[in-house]
């Protein structure tokens, strides 16, 4: 009977985990709308110019402008998502999406183009920090790492979407084919925005506004145990001034955590926080200034550089880029919980640059022959997989799990706004400039540019973020960033 007992409650585990990872997954889904437009601009961009004979400098601000959208959604998607839940702010994302696709597949214009990128950059930002939010939220301490990992997997599954896309109705006529890959995002948020329904609202939030029997129910459903479901309970009780030991279903919170007052502690914060805020402003500024977004943006522009001419060519080599991100991705979602985080950045750093040094020497060889060199060719795909490979195995899914993790529940959505507004912005200011930068310094010159952030960047995970793993997202986070002779925070 024991025995029997035993099998029950192992099959209860299996089930609440399974859950857990469901309601991750549909929550990370709107991240694969977001890759989906990065990836399938890379090759509708080449269209767009020759059909609407827009110049370089244009093309950078159409591939840019999504993201600096994107800050708009970003800091106004944390205020939201603490007034009305993490669950339907993912339904506003995916709303805001879809127009913007609509506008963008019409496409009559290049102002309308523009305008339908702008829309869909706002749904961006909503996406990019709502997903990790949710995830770490509602999964617990020894799978919050994988699971806070899914935003990043569904993003590298659009990028890797996008460029087939591109491969796919690139055989249309001009005046179709690059509509028809805009478009095609609107279809999947109508997907996400009916499957939101099916999702459980984030414990967490639940607590914050006083539902405790709601959040119980949903936190035995994703739990391992009922004993951790209460522990976990208990944390969240007393992070909000709630007593560990009461028993009500409906309690009326005293703390402000619905964004009152956040934005002052985080613009003066105690030593602790200012340790978090460091981390995350610098973790996201890397994580594009070593070059992630001109690889993936402008691969074809790349291969081309390197000798790989036609359309075609181009397009078959960037769905390598896209395979190989998502690989990789794959793999470092199972070893984030076990390796660590500062253990993933680090390697996936030192990667990079090798890559990236390796990319220059070849591309700088190219540029300065005057035949054809096939080597450079295949070295030039080489060091490219090397590259994405490297940050989709650290750099790319630790950003987020990393940075949707060290801050307090007071502080989260705020913090976790923060950083994706700084993310987008970077991303933005490297989607504008690659042309430019390209043709001031050379091809070559702009990726040992990037090696030598690379570098830096290396120095500043090493000294300023530390190890995160199998931390409780409560107090025990906050120590970790804890000094001695620290004042310790109030709670509010």
């Amino acid at each position: 009977m024991a025995e029997r007992g035993f099998e029950t409650e192992v099959i209860k585990k299996e089930k609440k985990n399974k859950y857990a990872l469901a309601c991750s997954f549909i929550a990370s889904f709107i991240s694969i709308l977001m890759g989906y437009d990065t990836g399938v601009m890379s090759g509708a961009m080449l269209f767009i110019q020759e059909d609407l004979k827009v110049s370089d400098a244009q093309i950078q601000v159409l591939a840019g402008i999504l993201n600096a959208c994107a800050l708009v959604g970003s800091l106004t998607a944390g205020r939201i998502s603490d007034l009305i839940g993490r669950r339907y702010t993912i339904v506003i994302g995916a709303a805001i999406f879809l127009v913007g696709s609509v506008l963008m597949g019409l496409g009559l214009n290049f102002a309308m183009l523009m305008s339908g990128r702008c829309i869909a950059g706002v749904g961006v930002g909503y996406a990019l920090m709502i997903a990790p939010v949710y995830s770490a939220e509602i999964s617990s301490p020894s799978s919050r790492g994988f699971l806070s990992s899914l935003p990043e997997i569904c993003i590298n599954l659009g990028i890797l979407s996008g460029y087939l896309a591109n491969f796919a109705f690139g055989k249309l006529p001009l005046i179709y084919g690059w509509r028809a890959m805009l478009g095609f995002a609107s279809i999947p948020s109508v997907f996400l925005a009916a499957s939101v329904l099916m999702m459980p609202e984030s414990p967490r939030w639940l607590v914050m506004q006083g539902r405790l029997k709601d959040a119980r129910d949903i936190l035995l459903r994703v739990s391992n145990s009922k004993e951790e479901a209460d522990e976990r309970l208990g944390e969240m009780k007393a992070t909000v001034g709630i007593d560990k030991e009461c028993a009500a279903d409906v309690v009326a919170v005293t703390s402000k955590h619905h964004g009152e007052g956040v934005w002052r502690e985080i613009l003066q914060p105690t030593p602790a926080v200012r340790r978090v805020l460091i981390a995350t402003v610098g973790i996201h500024v890397f994580q594009h200034a070593t070059g992630i977004e001109a690889v993936v943006l402008y691969s074809p522009r790349i291969f081309k550089k390197a000798g790989l001419v036609t359309k075609e060519q181009q397009f078959l080599a960037t769905i390598a880029v896209g395979v190989f991100k998502t690989v990789f991705i794959l793999l470092a979602i199972l070893l984030v919980d076990r390796v660590g985080r500062r253990k993933m950045l680090l390697g996936s750093l030192t990667g990079m640059i090798t890559s990236l040094v390796g990319l220059g020497a070849v591309l700088t060889v190219v540029e300065r022959s005057e035949q054809r060199l096939v080597w450079a060719e295949v070295l030039c795909v080489v060091f490219v997989l090397s590259f994405v490979s490297s940050f989709s195995s650290g750099l790319g899914p630790v950003t987020w799990v990393y940075c949707s993790e060290i801050f307090p529940l007071r502080l989260r959505a705020q913090g976790a706004s923060l950083g994706v507004a700084i993310n987008r912005l970077m991303n933005s200011a490297m989607s504008m400039s690659f042309i430019s930068l390209y043709k001031a310094i050379t091809i070559g010159g702009a990726f040992f540019l990037f090696a030598g952030i690379g570098i830096f960047a290396w120095v500043f995970y090493y000294k300023c973020c530390p190890e995160t793993k199998g931390r409780a997202l409560e107090d025990d986070m906050m120590e970790v960033f804890t000094r001695p002779g620290d004042k310790k925070p109030e709670q509010n």
